[in-house]
């Protein structure tokens, strides 16, 4: 261990939640070691704000419970105490010990159990603060900062590595990535979240070990997905994923879409969806995931639609809707998409069959669908993405539309109805009657 004192380091109290600083302050009042610990001792040296502060202490989950009326105890595979504070959350984890390979007939079941696959199961075994340092994922969230001391602790080079911008695993990567294979999301999205490097062993076995992602619940996978696609920093997330061939596992209906120059209408919509979101989030704007993914599946979408329609020779708009249903059905199996979202997705979709229909009220109606802007910028990203004129004047249309007047509303849904009649009435030849 290396110790750092209070004038070598950056952190300062004033810069961590005062909620943090409340449960650090009674566990040690109460006799028990406490410390901010993982990423916001990271974030906090590299001068930036943490979005967490989990600690880590020596109580046990029971005893951490005992201490705070506002405390749930989470978790089978690790057992979490959370505080509440409103909607400020404080993760307290109790030092975790060094796992067996094997356990005995008399070990305890309920407290640690390991997969033949390599991977953890359920992990309940307390230590000391050397040993929890060690079960750590990465160097760089090992670090442990003392609010009774100001000391910051450092027991796996954690401190030298931020330093340098490497990201790197504690002991056997290839033992880790067993133990939890989504490590190798977490390695990538901490690279592309803090414009780091993946030291070489840590990287070398990732492409080789992605296929260990399908052993995870989808359910966990769709969180680590939204941690690397909507986190700030999709873009550069998405590059990496691709790198180090770990977007096929979690997007097997896009990836297999992927052509050799990149250049598909799906590759670049997709890339655009990633940039305009991060581009939201560094101006504090909301996004939403059912866009991202609605944009996202769109294209396996309207082929598969297609192919359905060719085959059973179903009317397109069904065959759409039971695209839709097949599609978020084979995503479903690789990410747990929540019912709430796919709902939303379903509404989006189905307004690129509406959105050309403008006549009569129709155009009102559509632009009072709690929906409708984001199928309009669906919409914006398609004719885009396509260069396709018909939907780059449809896109057109609508973005003159919102925000026209009354009249010129008229005028334009008027001119809408001309041109659709002229379309639809040919002029007809007259007959000619020829005497006897």
């Amino acid at each position: 261990m290396t110790t750092t004192p209070r004038d070598k380091h950056n952190i300062s109290r004033k810069d961590i939640s005062d909620n943090a600083l409340k449960v650090l302050y009674r566990l040690n009042k109460s006799g028990y070691e406490a410390y901010l610990v993982g990423g916001g001792v990271r974030d906090l040296l590299l001068g930036k704000k943490p979005q967490d502060f989990d600690i880590a202490t020596n109580a046990t989950p029971e005893q951490v419970r005992k201490l705070f009326r506002n405390c749930r105890l989470i978790g089978r595979r690790f057992r979490l105490a959370h505080i509440m504070f409103g909607r400020d959350i404080i993760e307290v984890a109790t030092f975790r010990g060094h796992h067996e390979q094997e356990l005995s007939k008399n070990s305890d079941k309920n407290a640690s159990q390991q997969a033949q696959s390599g991977m953890l199961l359920r992990d309940n075994i307390f230590g000391s603060i050397e040993e929890d340092a060690q079960r750590r994922d990465f160097t760089i969230n090992s670090l442990y900062y003392g609010s009774s001391d100001f000391v910051l602790r450092d027991y796996c080079g954690g401190l030298h590595d931020l330093k340098q911008g490497v990201i790197r695993l504690i002991g056997d990567p290839e033992v880790r990535y067993r133990e939890d294979p989504v490590r190798m999301l977490r390695a990538v999205r901490f690279a592309a979240k803090l414009d780091m490097t993946i030291s070489p062993e840590t990287a070398e076995p990732i492409k080789r070990m992605a296929s260990l992602l399908s052993h995870i619940p989808p359910a966990r996978l769709f969180e680590e997905s939204l941690k690397l696609l909507q986190g700030g920093y999709g873009y550069k997330s998405y590059l990496k994923l691709c790198e180090y061939q770990l977007f096929q596992p979690l997007f097997p209906l896009i990836s297999n879409h992927f052509t050799e120059r990149q250049d598909s209408p799906m590759e670049r919509i997709l890339v655009q969806v990633l940039k305009n979101t991060d581009d939201r989030l560094h101006n504090d704007k909301q996004v939403n995931p059912a866009f991202l993914f609605a944009t996202m599946l769109w294209y396996p979408l309207i082929e598969h639609a297609q192919k359905l329609k060719q085959e059973s020779g179903l009317a397109y708009h069904e065959a759409f809707s039971l695209a839709m249903n097949d599609v978020l059905e084979l995503e479903n199996r690789s990410l747990a998409i929540p019912k709430r979202i796919t709902i939303v997705i379903r509404e989006i979709w189905s307004l690129q069959l509406r959105l050309p229909r403008r006549e009569g009220v129709r155009a009102y109606k559509l632009m009072q669908h709690p929906k409708f802007r984001a199928a309009y910028d669906l919409l914006m990203l398609r004719a885009e993405a396509e260069n396709n004129q018909v939907l780059q004047k449809l896109n057109h249309w609508w973005t003159q539309f919102q925000v026209a007047t009354l009249e010129q509303k008229k005028s334009m849904l008027a001119a809408l109805a001309t041109s659709r009649h002229r379309r639809r009435s040919p002029t007809k030849k007259k007959s000619v009657r020829h005497s006897e």
